[in-house]
This record gives C-alpha cells, sequence and structure tokens, in this order.
C-alpha cells in the first residue's frame, strides 16, 4: 500500500513540473514536450498532476482533448484505486 501511495506521489509530482516546464517552454517558443508525453505521464498514475498543472500553470486548457480526457484518466484511476483497496 506504501508502494502504491510512494508511487502516486512521485509520478504526480512529475506530471506536474512537466506542465510548468512546457508551458515555460511554449511562452519562449522553444522546444517542448510532446502532447503523447503529456498523456502518458497521466494514463501512468500521474492524471492529478497534470491536471492540476493545467490549471495552476493555465496549460493546454483550450484543447478539448485535454479538458476531457485528463479529468476522464483521473476518474478511472481513482476508481481503480478504490477498488484495489476494497479488495
Amino acid at each position: 500500500m506504501w508502494l502504491l501511495i510512494g508511487y502516486l506521489v512521485v509520478i504526480n509530482s512529475i506530471g506536474f513540473v512537466i506542465m510548468g516546464i512546457d508551458k515555460a517552454k511554449a511562452r519562449r517558443q522553444k522546444w517542448r514536450i510532446s502532447e503523447k508525453t503529456l498523456f502518458a505521464t497521466a494514463i501512468l498514475g500521474g492524471s492529478l498532476g497534470i491536471w492540476s498543472g493545467m490549471y495552476i500553470f493555465r496549460h493546454k486548457t483550450k484543447h478539448w482533448y485535454f479538458v476531457v480526457g485528463i479529468p476522464v484518466i483521473l476518474i478511472l484511476e481513482i476508481l481503480l484505486v478504490v477498488m484495489c483497496i476494497v479488495k
């Protein structure tokens, strides 16, 4: 259980940080982090970090596939964690 919590803290921290990095790079018109990488991080358990980064950094909030996709992934991950805890 503690291993799962530790993993989720780390992957969500990474998700949050990479959203901030990508926003900073977007402002300076530099090489960007791919959307595929952002979604992969969300799917690997970092959806809460990606979602919070979206709104704190105001990044990717005009892209419908982020506005819809990231919360859907987050809900599915919450259900998965609850199912693991209940068993």
